[in-house]
């Protein structure tokens, strides 16, 4: 547990009132809002077609909004500011240090996936510049400097890196409304683009939309629209800084950023996959022309989206390490800050380049969401259920309303392990073949 007086909101607030519900919903929206909606019409795809892919997406956000109204209450009852430290004060010290683990492990993993989605958009806009030709019959490969490998590892050392630097970043307010238009405006692209296709474009035929070949290929993209829908980590510290508090308008703030999020992913996903049927790559920007203005306008702006969102993973990166490896005695003493800025430093590096590393190898953004997908079923399902199971235990209700509270925070637990399994399951396949 902290001490008193060391309980603070982690993010900005609007002078003393707090932080408003309109802030609430587009941080929400920008915490969810990611380089999940790229994979959309291929998870529309490999779920066999929109029909199931939509069955499947209304079915997780009655979970999606319940793990938010639980943590929002647990968030009140321990008046803690963390997910971690939510987890740490409701469910106990072993829960909570199994939360912090899987945390970092989210964390590192999602910086992965934004790094392989800029890499994907620098490596279209550079073949946009310098598009493949012959020479005698031979193919002509474009120049070294515009390699994705040189290109990437040229933008995290010179903006990421600086980026990701500072103990406190500040542009989260602006890059929260950054994103948000970022992704409407992707959607508008790939919605126009499907009513304005014609055949003197040149784009192949979509493939016909088939039924799904059977219950697993629908359950397997239950990973990619997790990560998708992903905001829980944030929704404590969105809690602690709000204005109003009181339970029911947070599940009012939950259910309008959840819907507005519904219906984003779902006319991408669709659209995509009308566009480009099975076809459609793991990142849908990728099936368009490289040379078409209006989807280079849509890479810069996803692109630098992404960028502002990679330092604020860092962030909380080091903050969960240093809660990981840091006892809570050596927490509370002060370190020097010559000290605190060398290891600041050094974990950052140590974070880019091991990121980075893994990125530039990672063959497409397909598998890396998978495996997040599995990791974040711990924060949209388990680590809820149980924080549900812990407060009902402990608080004087009615024997109905008991174990009905009790049967779904059971239920949330076995849909995350299920969750889990399977995408470790699918992560094993996909090394196998």
């Amino acid at each position: 547990m902290e001490r008193a007086g060391e309980v603070r909101p982690l993010l900005p607030q609007p002078g003393p009132a707090g932080l408003s519900s309109a802030g609430a919903v587009c941080i929400l929206l920008k915490s969810a809002l990611g380089a999940g909606l790229l994979s959309f019409p291929w998870a529309f795809g490999r779920a066999g077609g929109a029909v199931p892919a939509l069955l499947v997406e209304l079915g997780s956000l009655v979970f999606l909004v319940s793990g938010l109204a639980v943590l929002g209450y647990a968030a009140a009852l321990s008046a803690q500011p963390t997910y971690q430290g939510v987890v740490r004060a409701v469910c106990g010290a072993a829960v909570g240090k199994l939360c912090e683990v899987c945390f970092l492990l989210n964390l590192f993993m999602i910086s992965v996936a934004l790094l392989r989605v800029v890499g994907d958009q620098l490596e279209k806009l550079c073949d946009s510049l310098y598009p493949n030709g012959t020479l005698s019959g031979a193919p002509l490969s474009p120049p070294w400097y515009a390699d994705q490998r040189f290109t990437l590892s040229a933008l995290c050392v010179f903006v990421i890196f600086p980026l990701s630097v500072p103990k406190e970043i500040g542009f989260q307010k602006y890059s929260s409304i950054l994103g948000t238009l970022a992704a409407c405006y992707l959607t508008l692209v790939i919605i126009l683009k499907y009513h304005l296709q014609a055949e003197s474009l040149g784009w192949p035929e979509p493939s016909q939309p088939s039924r799904a070949s059977s219950w697993a290929s629908i359950f397997s993209v239950i990973p990619t629209i997790c990560f998708g829908f992903q905001c829980h980590e944030a929704c404590v510290a969105i809690y602690s800084s709000m204005r109003n508090q009181s339970f029911l308008h947070w599940i009012a703030v939950s259910v309008v950023s959840m819907l507005i999020c519904l219906l984003i992913y779902s006319l991408t996903g669709l659209y995509g996959y009308l566009t480009f049927g099975e076809a459609v790559a793991p990142d849908v920007l990728m099936s368009y022309p490289g040379n078409d203005p209006v989807v280079i306008v849509a890479r810069l702006l996803f692109g630098v989206s992404i960028i502002t969102i990679y330092p604020i993973v860092v962030l909380l990166g080091r903050s969960v390490v240093r809660d990981v490896w840091v006892t809570p005695k050596h927490r509370a003493m002060v370190v020097p800050e010559a000290q605190e800025q060398r290891s600041r430093v050094a974990l950052t590096v140590t974070w880019m380049a091991t990121t980075l590393t893994i990125a530039l190898f990672v063959p497409d953004i397909g598998k890396v969401i998978e495996l997040i997908g599995g990791i974040s079923a711990f924060f949209i399902f388990i680590f809820p259920g149980l924080c549900l199971v812990c407060m009902t235990g402990t608080r004087t209700l009615g024997p109905r309303k008991k174990a009905a509270l009790i049967t779904w925070g059971v239920l949330s637990v076995l849909g995350g392990a299920f969750v889990c399994g399977q995408s470790a399951a699918l992560a094993v396949l996909g090394l196998l073949r």
